[in-house]
């Protein structure tokens, strides 16, 4: 069983890639729920859904996020009316959104939802939210606290952050299925998803940052930093902010009371004395994913790093 922690369009990227690679049935996704809001009502899981979408195919190649070939009618209809329209929903997509807020107002947990909504995608790779209980990732800044959502999308992170918070996470415990998976993986991936506000969010959650210490799993992440920049989004502004190098190094230091192996892009070579110093094994190879190879060619760099740890017994 192979566990991928996962967020944002870097990690359902990943998984595409996984998918390839790894049988359907060995497959676990633990997913950030931090970016979760209501929109017109409708309970919307930006990440569950891409890495589920991923799962099934469906996925934008384009655009990253939400379904191919989708349409968006129903968003223009409702910028006529006035609502907001900053959070671009497209007609398919809506679907999966009144669905899940109809089965979580009849009482069932976002776990059980986000299992129904896979199984009925076709999905047969266990997609975990984080938590049952809402976490939201708060974002403080010049404008005021704002959702995740409302500083990434609708203020395209065009401004400044002096802290993020995970409100909520003192009070929400791991999904069920998400610290069983941890403790049995055979191996445990970090996709190259925000360290901030992607993987944050999960590692917030009582129990879960314990489990990857604990593990005897390999633990191994990817590195969303290359050349000393954010392949894409808010990374680096957010590293900084939390006092971490926008490197690879910097990556390491967030993940560093339970890595094992760190996957770098090849273009960060030169920090390898400074990551063997800190004592994380590392990996360096084209991490930058812009064709479905990539994708392919990453997951299996991930997985052989992960099992020369387990073959060398360098796991804990």
């Amino acid at each position: 069983m192979i566990v991928v922690l996962t967020g944002g369009t870097g990690g359902a990227k990943f998984v595409q890639g996984l998918k390839q690679v790894v049988a359907p049935r060995d497959l676990v996704a633990v997913v950030n729920t931090g970016d979760d809001f209501v929109c017109w009502g409708l309970n919307i899981s930006p990440d569950l859904d891409s890495i589920t979408y991923a799962l099934a195919g469906i996925l934008s190649r384009e655009r990253g996020w939400g379904i191919e070939g989708d349409t968006f009618e129903c968003l223009e209809a409702m910028r006529r009316l006035g609502e907001p329209a900053w959070f671009r929903l497209g007609d398919r997509d809506l679907a999966t959104h009144v669905f899940r807020t109809a089965e979580l107002r009849a009482g069932k947990p976002l776990s059980e939802v986000t299992r129904e909504i896979a199984a009925r995608l076709g999905v047969e790779s266990r997609v975990l939210p984080m938590s049952d209980q809402p976490v939201e990732t708060r974002v403080m800044t010049p404008l005021g606290e704002l959702g995740f959502e409302e500083y990434f999308v609708r203020e395209r992170h065009g401004v400044p952050v002096s802290e993020v918070r995970f409100r909520g996470s003192d009070r929400a415990v791991a999904a069920p299925g998400v610290l069983d998976a941890i403790a049995n993986a055979e191996a445990i991936l970090v996709a190259p998803s925000n360290p901030i506000t992607s993987i944050g969010p999960i590692l917030a959650v009582a129990g879960i940052r314990e489990a990857l210490r604990e593990t005897p799993a390999p633990v191994a992440a990817i590195s969303p930093i290359v050349g000393g920049a954010a392949v894409s989004g808010p990374a680096a502004d957010l590293m900084r902010m939390q006092n971490l190098e926008v490197s690879a190094s910097g990556v390491a230091r967030a993940y560093s009371d339970f890595l094992d192996l760190l996957i770098a892009d090849q273009s960060d070579s030169s920090q390898a004395a400074d990551l063997e110093t800190a004592g994380v094994g590392t990996v360096f190879t084209p991490t930058v994913m812009k064709s479905e190879g990539d994708k392919k060619a990453l997951a299996e760099a991930a997985l052989r790093g992960v099992t020369s740890l387990r073959t060398a017994g360098a796991a804990r």
